[in-house]
């Protein structure tokens, strides 16, 4: 069974974040799942990015290392959209990492947005919808597909779901995709197996 820490979409930790986290509790998983905005949570992703920038970003950043110091080196970095940014810094640069979960979102592994090469052998699971304008349409799909090439791990793999849903996973958002959501959910325990 795996250590996960799981970062929250935009939107806050929202009930169908914590819907996620306890589904893979119940799989026989530890997940940590850090409330980075304290409580509040937003019904519109411009009312979450609005908070964000609100935010001190240098000091999100201290609390979020500060927060997985705290937790087992072993751990699998899982992020929701916005939360991916957190899970694959970490992935990548910080020792240890079992595995790597991106729900929506992926950055480049080079260029101006990357946090550095992928570690080799790194197992990796991706997902999004294939026509998610923050996804499909925004680059990240493209990032994804290079991430799992540079790999080199038997466990690197994209999925992709027919839709062009944001937030697709979370059960308490208007743009949830059940079939999806646990089509997704199958695969991420799948994989959880695997590593």
């Amino acid at each position: 069974m795996a250590d996960i820490v799981l970062f929250h979409h935009i939107q806050g930790c929202t009930p169908g974040v914590v819907a996620i986290a306890e589904e893979l509790t119940r799989a026989g998983h530890t997940v940590h799942l850090p409330d980075l905005f304290d409580g509040k949570v937003f019904t519109q992703l411009e009312d979450g990015f609005a908070h964000l920038q609100s935010l001190d970003a240098e000091g999100l950043r201290v609390r979020v290392d500060s927060t997985v110091e705290a937790l087992p080196a072993e751990l699998v970095y899982a992020g929701i959209s916005w939360g991916v940014s957190h899970a694959q810094r970490l992935a990548q640069t910080r020792p240890g990492a079992r595995g790597a979960l991106f729900f929506e979102a992926c950055f480049p592994v080079t260029g101006e947005w990357s946090f550095g090469p992928w570690p080799t052998g790194l197992p990796v699971q991706i997902h999004g919808m294939d026509q998610d304008e923050f996804f499909a349409l925004e680059g990240d799909l493209d990032a994804a597909r290079e991430l799992v090439s540079a790999a080199g791990a038997p466990q690197a793999e994209v999925f992709t779901y027919n839709g062009n849903r944001h937030l697709f996973m979370d059960a308490s958002l208007p743009s949830h995709d059940p079939a999806a959501a646990r089509l997704a959910l199958d695969r991420t325990r799948d994989f959880l197996t695997k590593i």
